[in-house]
């Protein structure tokens, strides 16, 4: 027999409000090995990431992937780790207070902002559960994620509704899908490319880095590189850069598989070797620095382009919990409500 959970602290008479459901991808609660098999169990588990069939899928991962891989990533996650705890958990959590600082002086409508990850700690079912305590009666979803990708925007959506369907009384929902084209969310970024100019200078070559995706699950329909793209084309339009002073890559591929190209890593190679002294990176799509940004990219590809012959390479930061992507993000909600 089908039940369904009902809130005990629910209010009749309660006024309405706005649950923010704030979402990224998540972080292992420590830099070890046990901590790591853990969180990419869940992560690698997820037919979202990893659409291969299962009954091919499940004995590499859990016979090979996960006694191999926990300890080279704990490893590259020590490098980043810091006495807070994991990057993308302690700026994430910031973004949250942030928002509320704003949306709580918001007169017309009541809003509680609960952050939950996709996997790992804090989850999604724990912030859901934390919303459903306040008697919300309509749910907005931000996932943290400017373009959007069924590895990840939809993978959030699963989980949502993973947990609301054992609810007996459901919110009024709506997911944000995506913000890549956002007035808002591009000013941000140039604005932050510009303050780092103020300070390094303006490069030879500007490189927009975004997660990778595989191409087959573009060619599939996924529209993810396309909105690559266009937030890349809306900043360096707004930088006035010429077309030959900005290129877009991918990162952080895994597998043998074929996967949206340029690569950032064999690109920076390239350029050090072809005379390109000057390089910056900009990751528009990490809404918060993370082990993609500070390790893979901060620390991994500046030694490629440096090695290969670069001369200097900067990283310009996530936005992180900077005021104008703040700001960015309550525009972003309050359009939606």
């Amino acid at each position: 027999m089908v039940s369904y959970s009902g809130n005990p602290e629910f209010n009749h008479s309660a006024p309405p409000s706005t649950g923010i459901l704030v979402t990224n991808l998540g972080t292992p609660d420590a830099p070890t090995p046990t901590a790591l098999r853990k969180y990419l169990a869940e992560f690698l588990s997820d037919p979202r990431i990893i659409e291969t069939p299962r009954l091919l899928w499940w004995p590499i991962l859990h016979g090979v992937i996960l006694r191999l891989r926990p300890r080279r990533s704990a490893k590259a996650y020590r490098k980043v780790w810091t006495e807070a705890g994991s990057p993308l958990l302690v700026i994430s959590e910031k973004q949250c207070e942030a928002i509320r600082s704003v949306l709580v002086d918001d007169a017309e409508t009541s809003f509680r902002i609960e952050l939950g990850m996709r996997y790992g700690n804090p989850s999604i079912r724990s912030a859901l559960e934390k919303l459903r305590s306040y008697n919300i009666n309509k749910l907005l979803i931000l996932p943290l994620y400017p373009q959007y990708s069924a590895a990840t925007t939809a993978s959030t959506f699963d989980a949502v509704a993973d947990v609301l369907k054992t609810w007996r009384l459901i919110p009024q929902a709506k997911m944000i899908t995506s913000y890549h084209d956002n007035p808002a969310y591009i000013d941000a970024l140039v604005d932050s490319i510009r303050s780092h100019w103020a300070q390094s200078g303006k490069p030879d070559k500007l490189l927009f880095s975004f997660h990778g995706l595989p191409k087959a699950y573009v060619l599939a329909g996924d529209p993810y590189s396309d909105e690559c793209q266009a937030t890349a084309r809306l900043v360096a339009r707004e930088l006035d850069l010429h077309e030959d002073l900005w290129e877009v890559s991918f990162q952080s591929r895994f597998g043998p598989r074929e996967w949206l190209q340029p690569y950032t890593d064999k690109l920076l190679q390239q350029w050090g070797g072809t005379g390109i002294d000057h390089v910056q990176v900009i990751c528009p799509g990490f809404a918060a620095d993370c082990l993609e940004t500070l390790e893979e990219i901060q620390l991994q590809n500046r030694d490629f382009f440096l090695s290969a012959g670069g001369k200097t390479f900067s990283y310009i930061p996530a936005l992180n919990d900077r005021p104008r992507h703040i700001a960015a993000l309550c525009a972003i909600i309050r359009s939606h409500t």
